[in-house]
């Protein structure tokens, strides 16, 4: 059984999969791994990410480390639940190289919003974290929102009015 996952894990990830993989990659964290290596929380159930480009490589590399590392890895990033923000890989911020392997925290503004959207008690906390930290800042998150609204069509699952309200909501003072 997987347990949860904190910093010292998530690090060790890192490395690993640095070490594993062989050709210039570009790994996004986001989620509960960045709160864990920001340190605004103590752990998370697994290390959410997506990297570019795809190679068989990073694939067998992370399907293999979840399991020597007792970790939960999940390819996930915000573009899968809202739509891409404008922008968004030139707001990620550098985490470190490990070998071939550049790491970034993924937009914090996309993670923000798709927190906002899914509504979960972490992701509210999650959120004022960003908020609080200066990792988000209210009247951006909220421009930023507006550009993506119209494309809020494509996610039948969101109703893109109360999506808007949340939002709003959010970034209130």
């Amino acid at each position: 059984m997987r347990g949860l996952t904190g910093r010292d894990q998530a690090e060790r990830f890192m490395r690993a999969l640095g070490s594993a993989v062989q050709h210039q990659t570009r790994v996004y964290l986001t989620g509960g791994a960045s709160a864990v290596l920001l340190g605004w929380r103590e752990s998370t159930i697994d290390i959410d990410l997506t990297f570019v480009p795809e190679g068989d490589d990073v694939f067998r590399a992370i399907a293999r480390l979840k399991d020597e590392l007792r970790i939960n890895v999940e390819l996930a990033s915000p573009a899968h639940f809202i739509p891409a923000l404008p922008g968004w890989d030139g707001r990620s911020r550098f985490i470190g190289q490990e070998g071939q392997v550049a790491f970034y925290h993924y937009d914090f503004y996309s993670q923000a919003l798709a927190k906002i959207e899914r509504g979960h008690a972490q992701d509210r906390v999650d959120v004022a974290a960003m908020l609080a930290s200066g990792l988000v800042e209210r009247a951006r998150l909220l421009d930023l929102f507006e550009q993506i609204f119209p494309e809020l069509y494509r996610y039948p699952a969101i109703d893109p009015e109360s999506f808007r309200g949340l939002v709003r909501e959010a970034v209130a003072p």
